[in-house]
């Protein structure tokens, strides 16, 4: 039955509106996601404990979680199927911001403010829940299939802004050489791409994304202070 009452019939088109807007975008970010980044090797004894933490906090709808192979232990044994310089060197930026003389596996790193070893949940579980007390300060952030739209805020300086492909899958990885020599080492969201959008400033910005290179990789956006600088926002399609 259709209402005669205008304000209704206003009320209810400005509902469907609102939908129809919502249906357009893969994301916008209420509640941000903590973000639980994890540095392992397939080279290294030590790791699968962290893996398998990573994987658990995976399934969790307020962290994103995310594993990144580096490279140097590659030299030792067994090359990381999925490790890059590239991820190399955004521990080491880490390790930087942190005070870190060295980098090391496994290593958690949260919101980009604190690390871990992060072979239990334990050790990990109060990173968290301090990371979710605390205020980001960053942007907004929309996530639409080929573009990201970030709000304005009062952050006060040059951000950057990241774009990250990651498997949401639990993928098993047999070694056949190294530490783990005869191991099947089970991995989730393993980053694919990490892309440098561009600065943000504070200001409400768009930027353009390009197509994924896998159908079934998931798309993130992070807004992160500086290299090894803490993540201001987040959001995952």
């Amino acid at each position: 039955m259709i209402s005669s009452n205008p304000h209704i019939r206003f009320v209810a088109s400005l509902s469907l509106a609102a939908t129809l807007l919502i249906g357009t975008s893969a994301h916008v970010s209420a509640a941000q996601p903590v973000v639980v980044e994890l540095f392992t090797s397939q080279g290294c004894s030590s790791c699968p404990p962290a893996n398998a933490v990573l994987a658990r906090l995976a399934d969790r709808n307020d962290i994103l979680a995310l594993s990144f192979g580096v490279t140097y232990w590659d030299e030792l044994g067994w090359k990381d199927t999925f490790a890059s310089p590239q991820f190399t060197k955004r521990q080491w930026d880490y390790a930087h911001a942190l005070h870190h003389a060295s980098v090391f596996t496994p290593q958690m790193v949260v919101q980009g403010r604190m690390d871990a070893v992060g072979q239990s949940e334990s050790e990990v579980a109060p990173l968290i829940h301090a990371a979710e007390a605390r205020e980001g300060g960053g942007p907004t952030i929309a996530l639409f299939p080929d573009h990201v739209d970030l709000s304005s805020s009062a952050f006060a300086g040059t951000a950057d802004v990241w774009l990250i492909r990651y498997d949401p899958r639990l993928i098993s990885v047999p070694v056949h050489r190294g530490e783990n020599g005869s191991r099947s080492l089970p991995h989730r969201n393993v980053v694919r791409q990490l892309i440098r959008l561009g600065p943000w400033t504070g200001r409400a910005a768009r930027f353009d994304l390009a197509m994924s290179p896998d159908p079934s990789l998931r798309t993130a956006i992070l807004v992160q202070a500086g290299p090894g600088g803490a993540i201001l926002s987040a959001a995952r399609g």
